[in-house]
């Protein structure tokens, strides 16, 4: 009876572990929740900066989660990471997260300072082309549109 409890013991312990080696963080302001492992994929959800999320397969650099809210959906994985974020940092809320741009232009190695720098070394340099490519927004549906009228995959 007591070798039956140890291993009741022994498969909660295991059970807990992989449970927990499952959870991650949203690391972005607001992750986007895909139908597919695209970033093409129609967008079914939400999650926000900290939510523990719950990773329930993989494919490639794709992770398909569940929130806690109970909604699933495909997230890439550099909006995800292992560490727990605590919303607290000494007596202080914190306020802000990086957003989505903030985190593309620090992967490149740019930011704000460095592209207010950039400018002001390169005064010749015409920026107007780039400025306005930079503020163009297309809507989601309009690419979906055009993913289907071109015969692409979604």
């Amino acid at each position: 009876m007591a070798k039956r409890g140890w291993i009741l013991a022994g498969w909660l312990v295991w059970a807990t572990t992989s449970a927990l080696a499952n959870q991650m963080s949203i690391q972005v302001q607001t992750g986007q929740l895909r139908e597919t492992p695209s970033f093409l994929g129609r967008v079914v959800a939400t999650a926000n900066y900290a939510d523990r999320v719950t990773v329930i397969a993989k494919q490639g650099v794709w992770s398909q989660v569940r929130h806690p809210n109970g909604q699933t959906g495909w997230i890439h994985e550099s909006a995800l990471t292992r560490e727990r974020i605590v919303l607290r940092a000494g007596a202080q809320d914190v306020h802000r997260t990086a957003s989505g741009e903030e985190l593309a232009m620090a992967g490149k190695g740019f930011n704000s300072q460095v592209e207010a720098e950039f400018r002001d070394k390169n005064r010749e340099v015409d920026f107007t082309w780039i400025d306005r490519m930079e503020a163009i927004s297309v809507a989601e549906s309009e690419i979906m549109k055009f993913l289907r009228e071109g015969g692409l995959p979604q």
